[in-house]
């Protein structure tokens, strides 16, 4: 089984990597350096919100996986983040709004 990555250095990279595809990145709220779970709200060009997770797989890898998928209603979207932010204090949470966010998640697992 490989290192994990500290979840700073993680979030940090996955900003970078929507920066460097002409996207935008944020920290919405700071969870634990260094085991912090990772959520990431990938937006596209503002619209279409969707929230991954970076989760441990069976065979021991870590892999991004889809836990909330579009809702139509933006404020039951973020009620529903935002409640996953209560039960997990030192949850990171990032946003990015990049153009193409089928091929960013498939993208961030190669980061894992």
């Amino acid at each position: 089984m490989s290192a994990r990555l500290a979840s700073h250095v993680l979030v940090s990279a996955l900003i970078r990597l929507a920066e460097e595809q002409g996207g935008f990145g944020t920290v919405l709220e700071k969870g634990d350096a260094t085991a912090g779970a990772i959520g990431v709200v990938l937006l596209e060009k503002g619209a279409n919100a969707r929230f991954f997770e970076r989760e441990l797989a069976p065979d021991g890898r870590y892999v991004w996986t889809e836990s909330i998928q579009h809702i139509d209603n933006e404020q039951d979207f973020n009620a529903r983040v935002d409640r996953r932010r209560r039960a997990d204090p030192d949850l990171w949470l990032i946003e990015l709004d990049i153009a193409s966010s089928e091929r960013f998640a498939a993208e961030m697992n190669a980061l894992c």
